[in-house]
């Protein structure tokens, strides 16, 4: 691996990227189904949610479903799949209180805050995010990470989500920086290296299974392998 040279921004992803949303979701829903009596087996319960979620967020991104439809239907297919009755009333309030507590768990993933204080020594930090607004940003702000990012972009702010390119050019243009000194992190290949390589914009993807036949695609197994690029 080599420097990445004439690169002067660097935007993040959040989710799985910064913020560990499995932890967090994984104890948010622990905790609502105590709150809410739902007598299911957690682990059975996410084994399916997982796949379901992504599925759902992928039609998201792509503006086929509604924020609303996302986070009622997840739920719904998941009960469903897993032979439980719910009631529709339960179901919304689920689905409520589940993005209520959402954010009363902020673990980071492993080294999150070592790489930004690394980071910002060199480079100017930023966040491009498809998550919701009013999430996102209590997210960033109660994980004690706003203070790293110069700018925070979100899919609700710009008017469309990652992969498509208009938020790349949202987010650059309020970073005020060109494409060719920007870098984009981000655990999505889809989302976040083909969104940002198709904007000219460099990009690592941060992954466990990253590809390591694809030369053409910069990976990295954890956030402190990104010493080796910047």
């Amino acid at each position: 691996m080599s420097k990445l040279n004439g690169i002067t921004d660097v935007f993040f992803d959040l989710d799985h990227t910064l913020w560990d949303f499995e932890k967090n979701s994984t104890l948010t829903f622990d905790k609502i189904f105590k709150i809410n009596t739902i007598n299911v087996d957690l682990n059975a319960f996410l084994n399916h949610y997982k796949t379901i979620n992504f599925n759902y967020w992928k039609l998201y991104r792509e503006e086929k479903i509604t924020k609303d439809a996302l986070r009622f239907r997840r739920l719904d297919d998941t009960f469903k799949i897993l032979g439980v009755e719910i009631e529709v009333e339960t179901i919304n309030k689920l689905s409520h209180d589940y993005i209520e507590n959402l954010t009363s768990f902020n673990y980071l993933l492993p080294n999150a805050l070592e790489i930004l204080e690394y980071l910002k020594q060199s480079y100017i930090l930023h966040i491009i995010t498809n998550g919701f607004h009013e999430v996102q940003q209590n997210k960033l702000d109660k994980s004690n990470l706003t203070n790293y990012f110069k700018t925070i972009t979100n899919s609700e702010i710009a008017g469309v989500k990652k992969p498509n390119p208009q938020i790349f050019h949202f987010a650059l243009q309020s970073a005020q920086v060109n494409a060719n000194a920007a870098l984009m992190i981000g655990d999505d290949f889809e989302a976040d290296i083909k969104g940002a390589l198709n904007v000219n914009m460099d990009a690592i993807l941060l992954s466990s299974n990253a590809k390591k036949s694809d030369n053409k695609i910069k990976s990295v197994s954890n956030l402190m392998g990104l010493k080796y690029y910047l």
